[in-house]
């Protein structure tokens, strides 16, 4: 079954157009969703990253990079997928280190430490499947990270891998730390620990420990996995993107007002506080 099975009148183009303005309305009203309307909900992952691909249109926003979704097993089951997803890290939802991040709105109320990869060059769709060679010597450089995840579906951990990617793989708030030292590219990352704390004001309210692996094994994998279903979607990963490669420990679990931090050792920290 496809978009004209539905709504016969209805292009595929025009239903996910469609989506993707009624999940951007969502966003901007911090209203949820049960699910999207059947004439234009997607049945499918291409469906999905159909209508994800129209929210740089319908938003106005450009694309700073990508994030993965679900790069875990724990990941996968919390919202009922088989495998990982991309979204879209779209301008004005991108911080710096140190940032305020709103609350606003937000449902989820995590920050996620992740490791970060900015592109060097281009790589453009092509018919062989990247090697993780190939995709590391695209890399300019990697950065401590954290996602601050949301969704407009409600419950979104039943809403199925093709409408969650229509609302971006939960895409919604993203800081970026500064570059580490390049010696990240002989270290082992797939067993590198991550450590990080949430505090309130001064005071600590909790500590958690993660590792690289969690990432689909080691960071390196995810990005290569991000750049082959770029390619198998006929997108280009861009010179100048950053790829946030998923949550390397379980979520922080914030309320308005704490400050979470990471620290990744040698190759940096990063910080935020979730603005009450």
């Amino acid at each position: 079954m496809s978009f004209q099975d539905i709504h016969p009148a209805q292009s595929e183009h025009q239903a996910a157009t469609q989506a993707a303005q009624i999940i951007w309305q969502h966003w901007q009203s911090d209203q949820v969703l049960i699910t999207l309307p059947m004439g234009c909900r997607p049945l499918n992952a291409q469906q999905g990253y159909a209508a994800q691909a129209q929210l740089p249109w319908v938003s106005g926003r450009s694309v700073m990079g990508w994030k993965i979704a679900a790069t875990s097993a724990n990941g996968q089951a919390h919202i009922n997928v088989s495998g990982p997803l991309a979204g879209r890290l779209l301008s004005g939802q991108v911080f710096e280190s140190g940032a305020a991040v709103p609350s606003a709105g937000n449902r989820m109320r995590v920050a996620e430490p992740e490791f970060a990869f900015a592109m060097a060059q281009d790589l453009p769709p092509q018919a062989a499947p990247y090697t993780q060679q190939q995709v590391m010597a695209a890399v300019a450089s990697l950065h401590p990270a954290l996602e601050v995840p949301d969704s407009r579906l409600d419950p979104f951990t039943a809403a199925g891998e093709a409408q969650l990617l229509a609302d971006n793989a939960c895409a919604r708030h993203f800081v970026l730390g500064p570059a580490s030292p390049d010696v990240w590219r002989d270290l082992d990352l797939s067993t590198y620990p991550v450590h990080a704390q949430v505090q309130r004001l001064s005071t600590l309210k909790y500590s958690r420990d993660g590792s690289g692996g969690n990432v689909l094994g080691d960071p390196r994998i995810a990005l290569t996995w991000l750049a082959n279903q770029l390619s198998h979607l006929d997108i280009t990963l861009q010179k100048g993107q950053v790829v946030t490669t998923g949550t390397c420990m379980v979520p922080l679990e914030l309320e308005p007002g704490d400050t979470a931090t990471a620290d990744y050792g040698p190759l940096g920290r990063v910080s935020m506080t979730f603005s009450a």
